[in-house]
């Protein structure tokens, strides 16, 4: 497992002046499209400045000394650094989607369809292809959501199906195959029990189930224990990672690409990293911000997915500190929100 780094709370940078700050972007532009060293001279003719060469040099040097750019070679131009980006991001106006991937959009959740675990597989792929970066879904689990339904299907004496959905969207089925031979009226009467049992509570609740001996009882018994043993298996949560093969394409070195397709490897650690960040109150972390040493040159992108207000899962976009910030927030912002929409039911037409 990768090395955990201790985490320092993000600092509030100060204020640049008008003109570090409009030097700043265009570097930070001018590297996000080329992925080269910027100089002075490219600075000067890109800005919206009335100013030399040399004093866009001199200002350049000023942003290197306060930690914003570095050089990585004594003749080369700058580059931004973790800060720089983070000024950036800072004050980046929101985005908005392309008409082709407006599009894309709609047309999804316009016919996407399927329990929660194809839609979030799904999702990553949209968010893949929308972004040309490495998708990552997380969808929480519904060991908390409560339950919104449950039946009991008689298929045969022997063989009855349990159906549960939740509150997230999820559906949950089991097999029930009891001993004894059950009449299509015991199941139907044992279907009727276990909704009056379990709507509105979730599976770490604990229900008094009846204690009598007939087989309506012994059907809701099993039921229940059935549901409540798959708890310790629900409590983790879905990952979906969109266009792991994007990776090699958009990073630079055969060991960062190594790592990064490492850490993508180990679920448990991806859903740590986008909880830590949401739990930040960020959306976007930087380079050593988001605390893992392999991917101390990525830039992770989140945005949470709700249900009535409540936590159900998150969308992220991976890629280099130079990633395309302004569309990759509103692309993550745009599918996030309407993933909400959807698992709360709404009309996804629009």
């Amino acid at each position: 497992m990768a090395r955990r780094v201790v985490r320092k709370p993000t600092k509030v940078l100060m204020d640049l002046d008008a003109r570090k700050a409009t030097i700043l972007k265009a570097v930070v532009v001018e590297h996000i499209d080329t992925a080269l060293p910027v100089g002075s001279s490219a600075v000067a003719a890109s800005a919206d400045l009335d100013v030399s060469s040399a004093t866009v040099r001199s200002e350049m040097v000023a942003l290197e000394r306060e930690g914003y750019l570095a050089q990585p070679h004594t003749s080369a131009g700058r580059i931004p650094t973790d800060k720089g980006y983070r000024y950036f991001v800072d004050h980046l106006q929101s985005g908005v989607l392309g008409a082709v991937q407006q599009q894309q959009v709609k047309e999804f959740f316009a016919s996407v369809r399927g329990e929660v675990e194809e839609v979030l597989e799904q999702t990553s792929t949209l968010l893949s292809q929308m972004t040309s970066y490495t998708s990552v879904v997380v969808g929480a689990s519904h060991a908390h959501a409560t339950i919104l339904s449950v039946q009991l299907v008689n298929l045969d004496s022997h063989h009855h199906l349990l159906v549960t959905v939740f509150s997230d969207g999820s559906v949950v089925k089991h097999s029930l195959t009891p001993s004894y031979a059950a009449t299509p009226k015991e199941v139907m009467e044992a279907s009727r029990q276990l909704n009056a049992l379990l709507i509105n509570t979730s599976l770490a609740t604990r229900v008094q189930v009846p204690s009598r001996r007939d087989h309506e009882a012994d059907l809701v018994r099993e039921a229940v224990s059935i549901l409540h043993a798959q708890q310790p298996v629900m409590e983790g949560e879905q990952v979906f990672i969109g266009g792991s093969s994007r990776v090699a394409e958009v990073f630079d070195g055969v060991e960062t690409v190594r790592q990064v397709l490492a850490i993508l490897e180990q679920e448990l650690l991806v859903v740590s990293l986008v909880q830590d960040i949401l739990d930040q109150g960020l959306s976007v972390a930087i380079g050593s911000e988001h605390g893992f040493e392999p991917l101390a040159t990525c830039a992770l992108i989140v945005a949470p997915v709700t249900i009535d207000g409540v936590p159900a899962g998150a969308v992220g976009l991976l890629g280099p500190t130079r990633m395309k910030y302004r569309e990759a927030m509103a692309a993550a912002e745009v599918v996030s929100a309407r993933l909400s929409r959807h698992f709360a039911g709404a009309d996804d037409r629009g």
